[in-house]
């Protein structure tokens, strides 16, 4: 059943048998005597998309901020992109991150907000190349129009397709997505994934925290968190295997039933 032992198990062996763009082992966070993530084994494969799944509090954040170097595992050990997480410049040259916060400068253009992104991230671009992969960078998320206009004029969906043209800058091997979609319609959601498919044709791994069931079936899998620990990974589909849909699955599932 989902949730058991044995639904963790089965997934391991398809993920294994890819190149592995992200290798956890024993990774654990704790806070004093708070354990915010217990000790977790996980493999995402290369291309894969990986979504993350839970109630608020079950430790989503916690496990994003470890892979992406914002937080330090209490125990425990992993690889991003082939690095290891304890060389934290290593991890942050090969991923590119999109927090659920907004984070662009609102006064300054989608140019020159990624402009500025290059030039912290990657000083040794000349000003042609670095100007050249901005503009290429909002292309490939479609945006094309207004580009030199300040952001704070920009719709939501514009505004959160141009911070992921910003993540992916810098050609990062892995993607992680906070709660990308939050906030937008329906279409501009769709839209947003659309584009996120046509990178991930050329090799993208994405790891995504989600709330959203809709988006969570687009994920190859979905690693399932409750109360800081990874109680199942599997495909939305043997998630949904016995439910009426992924979300009556999800509840099932983060409920102990």
């Amino acid at each position: 059943m989902p949730g058991s032992p044995e639904a963790l198990g089965a997934e391991a062996p398809a993920a294994e048998a890819r190149a592995a763009a992200i290798v956890a082992r024993g990774l654990a966070r704790s806070y004093g005597a708070v354990a915010a993530l217990h000790p977790l084994d996980l493999t995402v494969a290369a291309g894969e998309c990986f979504g993350l799944v839970g109630p608020n509090g079950s430790g989503k954040s916690t496990l994003l901020g470890l892979l992406t170097t914002l937080l330090r595992p209490t125990r425990g050990e992993a690889t991003v992109g082939g690095a290891d997480l304890r060389d934290v410049a290593a991890v942050r040259a090969r991923i590119g991150v999109v927090f659920q916060a907004p984070s662009l400068d609102l006064r300054l253009s989608a140019v020159e907000n990624l402009d500025f992104y290059a030039a912290l991230h990657r000083p040794a671009w000349r000003p042609a190349e670095r100007a050249a992969r901005v503009h290429a960078a909002l292309a490939a998320l479609g945006v094309t129009e207004r580009t030199g206009d300040e952001v704070a004029t920009y719709s939501g969906g514009t505004r959160r397709r141009v911070e992921v043209a910003r993540a992916l800058l810098t050609d990062p091997g892995v993607l992680f997505l906070d709660e990308p979609t939050t906030g937008l319609d329906p279409h501009t959601r769709a839209t947003l994934w659309e584009r996120l498919a046509v990178l991930r044709a050329g090799g993208l791994t994405i790891v995504v925290a989600t709330h959203d069931m809709e988006e969570a079936a687009r994920c190859d899998r979905l690693g399932v968190l409750v109360a800081g620990r990874l109680v199942s990974v599997a495909t939305p589909d043997a998630l949904t295997a016995g439910h009426r849909d992924l979300g009556a699955a999800f509840l099932a599932v983060t409920r102990g039933r």
